[in-house]
């Protein structure tokens, strides 16, 4: 997915061909926050002002600006991945979500 980066937010990079315009939407929080360009360049000005109004709207409501993560979520991987992973666990002597979360945690921590 391409995304612009500023102040610790993404947002998306999207095309519309029937408005023949560039837009995105501000990712991770829990307020709707869109923006439009011609151009990259003019998407990306958007976006950081975007951002900054953002955050300006919530010092001004006294609002916390990023959606919070609860630190929990289901994923649907089938019964029998599931089982192969219980199993894998373990083997391993962990639970099924400390061998998740350390997969997860590697992967995520490779790719920064």
């Amino acid at each position: 997915m391409n995304c612009f980066s500023y102040r610790g937010y993404q947002g998306t990079v999207e095309t519309s061909i029937q408005d023949k315009c560039l837009f995105g939407k501000l990712l991770y929080t829990s307020d709707l926050i869109l923006y439009e360009g011609n151009t990259i360049e003019e998407l990306e000005l958007n976006f950081k002002a975007a951002v900054n109004d953002y955050l300006e709207f919530c010092k001004l409501q006294n609002k916390q600006p990023k959606k919070p993560f609860k630190g929990s979520f289901n994923v649907k991987i089938g019964q029998e991945l599931h089982e192969k992973a219980s199993q894998r666990a373990s083997e391993i002597g962990k639970t099924l979500n400390e061998y998740i979360k350390e997969i997860v945690q590697k992967d995520t921590e490779s790719h920064v």
